[in-house]
């Protein structure tokens, strides 16, 4: 009978069972000389574990075949053993690529990395044939590239490594490997440049990795809701991108920046609010497109909060603040509608979020036809039967358009929940719920902090020289320093020579 089998029999107390077993009996084996019996012990009930054994040679291996390549296989273990007389089996393990396993422990962890784990009189040799499948570099879906690099992260922690060593080929750029999940066991890798990155920031972020205790972690956007300041908060505290050169970037401004095996995605810190405003690609054209481009993504995340809400509020509490001949449009669209505004204006935007909803976990090709002709067979179909009114369907669809303008999806998804906040406080309040909630939003907002930073740098604190790569994208000859808020030791950044 297995540990686990003997610890989970009836009448025992389970709770914390896997971490009791680990710490205790498993533990003892664990520390243990590595041997035949106590690793088949260790992997005990594991049908996909395979077991091969030459009683001539005295040899036996253990091994995962699905974690091992074909080639890698016959290359180190069939080619070599196929022929091989007994007494010269001593000599073939004594090459490099034959590593002693010196307990059971590095054993145990061989294998579950797709090694080969050889034992021969009493003695146990690793041999690495691992070929992980992972699916090819592509473009991210999710942060599309018009004029830039269109290389995107993957779920293999190694592949994301060697992407970011392209783009810096520097000795000074760090990596701490780290573990998290008492079960998973992922690798984590913290990434900095050593002589820009802040020395108490990294020792932040590497003690709070270190101190999450949890089975298991699938994703980094797990694991930035284990360790960020606020896990309360709706607002995202850490910046997490799949693009490859948006990480180099940060690195490169002094910031940190973590990557886990099984994530097709990286996060860097500490992070502003307005960071999530910018894009990769407004340093890839003039700097005045790209300027005019993110002064209107603040335009569209000031529409997508307050354009329905100041419709309720206007067509609830202040008709006076509608142009006479507007105010004739309104009150015909709203004559058939038997529903005050903001009952209307929430059917219709949850009506918007299902479809949003539907064209994103449906296939593509039939998401996006969904999203197109639902939107319009519905809206079409509302107002037809006076369930709305024409002026709210412009509303409610230039909300939407204007979240989608944002580049940060989990910035996008946290505006969309706070805009039915301000829509509630319009039809309670009219216009004084709208700055009410407003003003609770920026009151939040400076109480948030980013790895022991300002969420709202470089406003509060101010910080005029930050300004021109935050709120504009000033020409690269006047951003001249990283950003206060990584506290680099080199804050010089460019240099033009003249």
């Amino acid at each position: 009978m297995s540990l686990l089998a003997k610890w989970l029999r009836p009448g025992k107390d389970n709770k914390n069972a896997f971490r009791d077993v680990d710490s205790i009996e498993q533990q003892a084996l664990l520390e243990r000389h590595p041997t035949l019996p106590i690793m088949q012990e260790l992997f005990a009930d594991c049908a996909d574990l395979i077991h091969w054994s030459w009683p001539e040679s005295q040899l036996d291996m253990l091994y995962f075949s699905h974690l091992a390549g074909n080639e890698e296989f016959a290359r180190e273990i069939s080619e070599p053993f196929r022929s091989i007389a007994p007494d010269e089996m001593e000599e073939v393990l004594s090459r490099s690529q034959y590593k002693p396993a010196l307990d059971c422990r590095s054993a145990s962890k061989g294998i579950l990395d797709g090694n080969v784990c050889l034992f021969h009189k009493g003695s146990a040799y690793l041999v690495s044939v691992s070929l992980p499948e992972t699916r090819s570099i592509s473009q991210s879906e999710t942060e599309t590239s018009i004029n830039g690099p269109h290389d995107g992260f993957v779920e293999s922690v190694l592949i994301n490594l060697s992407l970011i060593r392209r783009r810096i080929r520097s000795t000074r750029l760090k990596a701490l490997k780290l573990q998290v999940g008492e079960v998973s066991k992922t690798d984590v890798y913290l990434l900095y440049i050593d002589g820009l990155a802040n020395a108490e920031n990294v020792q932040e972020m590497k003690k709070r990795i270190e101190l999450v205790e949890i089975d298991v972690v699938h994703d980094g956007n797990m694991l930035v809701q284990l360790i960020d300041d606020h896990p309360n908060s709706v607002f995202p505290l850490f910046q997490t991108t799949e693009r490859t050169d948006a990480i180099a970037s940060k690195l490169a401004g002094g910031k940190i920046v973590v990557v886990m095996d099984g994530s097709p995605s990286a996060f860097s810190a500490p992070s502003s609010f307005f960071e999530f405003f910018a894009s990769s690609d407004d340093y890839y054209q003039r700097w005045a497109i790209g300027t005019m481009t993110r002064m209107l993504r603040f335009i569209a995340f000031v529409i997508t909060i307050s354009f329905t809400a100041l419709y309720v509020s206007v067509t609830t509490f202040h008709y006076e603040m509608i142009p006479e001949d507007l105010l004739i449009t309104i009150t015909q669209s709203r004559s058939r509608v038997p529903f005050p505004p903001l009952y209307e204006a929430m059917l219709m935007e949850i009506t918007i979020e299902l479809l949003r909803e539907a064209g994103a976990r449906l296939p593509t090709k039939i998401g996006q036809t969904i999203g197109i002709v639902g939107g319009i067979v519905i809206g079409q179909a509302a107002v037809q039967a006076g369930l709305t009114s024409n002026i709210l369907i412009i509303a409610v669809a230039s909300s939407a358009i204007a979240s989608f303008v944002i580049p940060s999806y989990v910035m996008s998804a946290s505006i969309r929940l706070i805009r039915f906040g301000l829509l509630l406080m319009a039809g309670l309040l009219g216009n004084f719920g709208i700055v009410m909630a407003i003003a609770i939003i920026f009151i939040h907002l400076s109480g948030l902090t980013s790895l022991k930073s300002s969420y709202l740098t470089p406003v509060a604190p101010i910080n005029f020289k930050d300004w021109l790569d935050i709120f504009i994208r000033a020409p690269f000859s006047w951003i001249q320093e990283r950003p206060s808020q990584s506290r680099t030791p080199n804050k010089r950044k460019t240099r033009i020579k003249q």
